[in-house]
Formats: C-alpha cells, structure tokens, sequence
C-alpha cells in the first residue's frame, strides 16, 4: 500500500504538472492534491499508528469511523429498548418530562415479558383514587436533630464541580429550588454554582475533605463548620464509596486545579491533590459513628448520613455492630448500586467492583432491621432510577426515598454520547470548554430538571395509587414481581425474605449470617 501511494502521488502529480501547460485551470487542482499528498508522506513518516504508516491517508478512515461508531449505533443501528447505559425509551420519558412533551406509549410495551428478568408491580382491583394521596410525599430525616429536613421522593445525586461544568450545577440547583427537592454536592466542596440559586443543599464530604480540610489533607472543623452554616445546606453526607469506583481514591491534576478550583476545595492551586481510598479521620466503624455525631454537632444540629456502595457484608455488620455498642446512629444511609455511574472510572471498577443496588439495598435494611435500628435511620438508594417505576420498586426494596444524577443530566439535556471522561461533552454538561458549555443555559434547564422531577414523582405516586398503596412506606417486597424463567414467577419476598425485626440480635437469627455475625466487631473492620 505504501508503494501504491508514493507510486500513484508522483503519477498524479507529473500528469497534473504535464497539463497545467497547456490548461492552466488545473494548477487549481493542486490546492487539493498536494496536501492531500503531504498528509499521506507524514502518515508514512510518523511511527505510532501502524495502520496510518501501512495505508497512507486511506488508514485515516478507520479512525474517522471508530469516532463515528458509537453515534451511528445510537442513532441507526440500537433498538429502543436494548441502548446502554440507558436504552431509548428511557431517555426518551426523561426528554419528554423535562419538555412536558407528549410521554405516553403508544400500541403496547416494546419490553418482552416472557424474557428472564422482566419486572413488574402487582395492581389492585380497588385502586386509590389520586385525589387521595399526596402528589409529592415527603420524608422525614433526622427527627431527633435541631434542625431535621424533609426531603422528597427523588432528589439529585451526587455530582461534584469540576465533573460537571459551572452552568450544568447552576441548572441542577435552580432545578431543585424550583421543585422543592434536594441536591447533592458530590465530594468537590461547596461552589458559589452551587449556592447560587438557593436550592437545598446536601453536602457531601469525601476522603479529601474539600472545602474542610487542612493544607495537609486532614479534616478543618472550623472550616467545616463555617460551610455548614450556610441556609441552603440542609444535610451532610460522607461517603465512604460510590457505585461507579468503590475502594478508589483519585487525583486532581496540577492543570486542572485552577485558582476557583483551589479556593472551592480548599488547597493550594497549581498543585495535584491527592483523594484518598480511605478517610484520616477514622478508620474503624466505632470511628465513623464518632464522625458523624462530630459532624451532627459542627453542623448545628443537621441530620448526617454517610453513603456506600456495599462490599464485604461483614464491614457493614461491623457498623451495625457499632451502632449498638456506641448507641450512635446516622440520619440516613445512601446506599449506592455498582451500576451508578460517573465522569472517568477505570474499566475494571465499573464493571466488577460493587454490589448491584437492588441486592445492596435489600442487604443494608435486611440488616438495619435485624439490629433493630431500622426505624431509627432512613435509607437512600441510588442506581439508574430514572422512571416512576423505578422509584417504586426501589420502595419496595427497602428504600425511604432516592437520588438521580444521569437522570437529571438527561433532563439538562445530556445525549448520552459517552465523552464525560474528555472534556468534549457536546451538551456542555461535563466539560468547562466554554465554546462547549455556552450552549447550556441555565434559566432554561433549570425548568426543565424540575418538570421532570415533578412529572416523575408524580408517576410513582399513580402506581403507588394503582396498587392500592396509600403512601410511598407501605409498599413492600411481595409487591413487585420478577420472571425467573418462561414459566416460574417470585416476588421480591420470595426472592430475598425480610429479616424479621431483631433478629439478628439474638443467636436465632438466619444461619447464613450466623458466620458474619461472629466475625465483625464495632472496633474494626474485616
């Protein structure tokens, strides 16, 4: 092939010098021919990409389609339901709810559901008239703080400034203030974007500390406490792990950690700043349990919670454990699913770290129950909820109320073009290229994460209603269905049986955690 070109060049452009002679138009010709040719001799010439070097310019094809291929297969070759990370038709109620478009289906469901796996919620032949429930239900965390918060059925999850860009957390936040629900900061500290609009706040506080955090790295009370303080701060979160990357730390290049970035997160900018696996401030769940009261007082008495995507099941008994011992509890526990998502993870993480939501959630109120702590604390779940359904059979689960962050990015407009990790998000959402983010305006989206929001919850509240069920805590496991296969059907009770209040305080409890029980202890972790 490289023959072919250097051979088929040199032709060309002897004919071409041959003609031009006689006819002078065709010199024009050589603005076109020559750079091609001088594209060609550099694919040669260069030594890093052998297909470029083997196939002279023709080899810059396969790039060009590798770019195009993911966009060609969303737009022209994926079917409405078998999309990833989320298919068509959820994308599609997400855009239609923000809009307040048209978001009904029409001629039957596309699902197939004969197929293993197919879910869905058992109705009642004497469902609740709407007008007798509550459109937008709240929840109450933190009864026994100063300052308790009620929050909503759907609220923003965590996303950080800096993962996402000025306008995008803007719109987020105006969103929130708008509908009355919550808005989590992510682990990057407390933006003026963020404070802005005014919308309620949930601060998260991640193994960096940023926004409360010495120039060392350790935890600033003072710091936390000035932060806390403000209005629109309604609740604190640490977070122990997340679903996309759970038991990975992270680094903020020298590049990216811009002045405003710096003085957000509380270091020196111009410099990398490490996040840690771990937190400094405790290493044992005795430990965390001290942080959290610590962080309940500082704060003024706001509910505290911590967040966690669940691994080893004995670490989590371990905090129960702990909760008994030290009788200190969270407000609330946002259990994240190993399919949450985020701007860059490593491939291994995303796909074989983390237990999924569905079983973490089951397994974190399992074990709340079992203690006897569960009327104590709340519980949040976050993992691909982006439908009224998915917030009911999240319910069901053993959830009090839950978070959306690519729900709400679809909302503001996200196409889900998957370049969150290259600063070349083309709706403007993840990247701070301003030629990029100029296009996402504020005043706009913000309207449109709170129809969504409201449409949604609104949703769930007709299903709640077509099953009979008068509020969101009543629904339970027996209530949703799953097929095992073409012929065999269970219900989520079937499928994973409540522990029965207390009973793991006892030595009755289930023997397959007979072994877990034994081996945890509140002063350390497995």
């Amino acid at each position: 092939m490289r023959k072919v070109f250097v051979v088929s060049s040199a032709a060309v452009l002897i004919f071409i010098l041959a003609v031009s002679v006689f006819w002078t138009p065709i010199l024009w010709t050589l603005l076109v021919v020559i750079p091609l040719i001088s594209v060609g001799v550099s694919d040669m010439l260069q030594t890093q990409q052998t297909i470029k070097r083997n196939y002279p310019l023709v080899g810059r094809g396969r790039y060009i389609m590798e770019d195009l291929r993911p966009k060609i297969y969303q737009y022209f070759v994926e079917s409405d339901i078998n999309g990833r990370p989320f298919n068509r038709v959820n994308r599609s109620v997400v855009y239609q709810r923000a809009k307040r478009d048209l978001d009904t289906t029409p001629f039957g469901t596309q699902l197939d559901v004969y197929e293993v796996g197919y879910e869905w919620l058992n109705h009642s032949l004497n469902p609740l008239h709407l007008e007798d429930l509550d459109n937008h239900p709240r929840v109450s965390i933190g009864s026994g703080c100063a300052k308790p918060y009620s929050a909503s059925l759907l609220n923003i999850s965590a996303m950080s400034f800096g993962s996402l860009s000025a306008n995008a957390v803007l719109a987020l936040n105006g969103g929130a203030r708008i509908g009355g629900f919550a808005h989590n900061t992510g682990e990057g500290g407390l933006s003026p974007y963020h404070l802005q609009p005014g919308g309620d706040l949930v601060w998260q506080i991640g193994t960096g500390y940023f926004g409360c955090r010495t120039l060392a790295g350790e935890f600033d009370e003072e710091m936390f406490k000035s932060n806390a303080s403000h209005e629109s701060v309604r609740m604190i979160e640490v977070k122990l792990s997340q679903g996309a990357k759970p038991g990975h730390g992270g680094i903020l290049p020298a590049v990216k950690n811009t002045p405003e970035i710096a003085k957000i997160r509380g270091v020196e900018p111009h410099t990398k700043v490490l996040s840690p696996p771990a937190h400094s401030a405790f290493s044992t769940p005795r430990g965390l349990l001290e942080f959290v009261a610590r962080l309940r007082e500082a704060s003024g008495g706001k509910p505290v919670g911590f967040k966690l995507c669940v691994g080893r099941p004995v670490d989590f008994i371990a905090i129960c454990k702990a909760m008994i011992a030290s009788g200190i509890a969270p407000d609330y526990i946002t259990v994240d699913g190993g399919e949450g998502g985020t701007g860059a993870a490593p491939l291994e993480f995303s796909n074989a770290v983390g237990t999924p939501l569905k079983e973490g959630l089951v397994f974190v109120d399992d074990m709340l129950r079992g203690f006897g702590l569960r009327d104590k604390i709340k519980i949040c779940a976050s993992g691909k909820i982006v439908t009224g359904f998915d917030i009911v059979r999240t319910l069901a689960l053993g959830a009090d109320y839950c978070n959306s962050a690519r729900g709400m990015m679809l909302a503001l407009g996200c196409i889900q073009a998957l370049e969150c990790n290259s600063n070349s998000c083309p709706t403007g959402i993840t990247t701070h290229n301003p030629q990029l983010t100029v296009g996402l305006v504020p005043k706009e989206k913000e309207q449109r994460v709170a129809h969504f929001h409201h449409e949604t919850v609104e949703s769930a509240v007709e299903l709640l209603a077509a099953a009979g069920v008068k509020t969101p805590d009543a629904v339970n496991r027996s209530q949703i269905l799953r097929r095992i296969s073409y012929t065999d059907i269970r219900n989520f009770e079937e499928l994973y049986p409540t522990v029965p209040t207390g009973a793991l305080l006892t030595r009755d409890c289930p023997p397959n955690f007979q072994l877990m029980l034994d081996s945890a202890s509140p002063d350390h972790f497995a």
